[in-house]
């Protein structure tokens, strides 16, 4: 039976945690909202696809896990976010993809000056739209046993924290009334695995079956940058876009039938964040879009692919605690 998340994460706090108290709870740019409890109503999905070009047929793949949409309630409070959802029935009708069984881990925290993002993906369960292959005669290929293991961490600087608030476009505990940017710098790292108990590919796919490998391991790491910038629009509604790229060192091992291969290399990869909606003092309603593309070493004249994504819908209400409850959320924020 399909299962949603069960999602529980700390924000990590940057320096601003560790900010003294007489400083100034606004930024000419964003408003903040101490000690408001942000409520939140959402629908999501998380994905991590597993992408195949061949370089010698030019043919692409793409497997597809058959993750569920999953609805949930959620609340931030400082330093601490809580989200809980599950995968109802009637928003995830059986398409005859399989059954995909996940742990999807993502972590996107934005301190005052950092992006912090931790990735863990554990999927066991694939399908390729067969749409466009009209010689196959099915409308998907299903792998049961197909698994995808992913980890990763990216760590940037924000130049202009006090300019722009990605806690405004993403966790709503803020409020951006006035348009601004900054460029990012960091560094990232990504390591996992594709492997399946049967050759990956369907039959018919490569020209030379002997090319069809079953395990794809890879690790990386390497300095990236970026910019991101949040566009304000009669002071409550705004568009955030985020773009970051990087150059990696790194390796990728294929696995076929009669050995392996293992190669060395630079590639780069792409990082993508989209955020619109409207925000206010009291609610704010928004659309979040998270896209990571990890693109591993060029391996035999296979270009391979990991793509992780999030994308969300966010009814979100502010208000202020009770006593009571405010004491049991004092004891367990970060931010004291």
């Amino acid at each position: 039976m399909k299962t949603s998340l069960l999602i529980f994460f700390l924000v990590i706090m940057g320096k601003d945690a560790l900010a003294m108290q007489n400083e100034s709870l606004d930024s000419v740019y964003y408003i903040k909202f101490p000690d408001q409890l942000t409520t939140r109503l959402y629908a999501s999905r998380k994905y991590t696809a597993f992408e195949v070009k061949d370089r010698l047929s030019d043919r692409r793949i793409r497997f597809e896990p058959n993750s569920t949409l999953n609805m949930g309630v959620g609340a931030t409070y400082n330093g601490l976010t809580l989200n809980l959802a599950y995968g109802w029935g009637f928003l995830n009708p059986d398409r005859g993809t399989g059954d995909t069984k996940y742990l999807d881990l993502q972590v996107h925290a934005y301190p005052k000056n950092f992006v912090i993002d931790l990735f863990g993906q554990f999927y066991r369960g694939y399908y390729v739209d067969l749409a466009e292959d009209h010689s196959s005669g099915m409308p998907f290929y299903v792998s049961p046993t197909m698994r995808v293991r992913k980890y990763g961490a990216n760590v940037q600087y924000l130049f202009n924290g006090d300019k722009i608030s990605l806690r405004a476009a993403f966790l709503q505990n803020e409020w951006q009334v006035k348009s601004g940017g900054s460029p990012l710098l960091g560094f990232e790292i990504y390591g996992g695995t594709a492997i399946d108990d049967r050759p990956i590919f369907p039959i018919g796919f490569l020209d030379d079956p002997g090319r069809n490998f079953n395990q794809a391991n890879f690790f990386q790491f390497g300095p990236n940058a970026g910019y991101v910038h949040t566009f304000v629009i009669l002071r409550h509604f705004f568009i955030t876009g985020y773009a970051s790229t990087n150059l990696s060192l790194g390796q990728q091992r294929l696995v076929f039938n009669e050995g392996a291969s293992n190669r060395w290399g630079f590639s780069s990869n792409l990082f993508l964040r989209g955020f619109v909606g409207y925000n206010s003092e009291k609610w704010s309603v928004n659309f979040n879009y998270v896209h990571n593309r990890v693109n591993m070493i060029r391996n035999s004249d296979f270009d391979n692919t990991l793509m992780t994504g999030n994308y969300r819908v966010n009814f979100i209400y502010r208000l202020s605690p009770s006593p009571g409850l405010k004491r049991y959320l004092d004891a367990v924020d970060l931010k004291r």
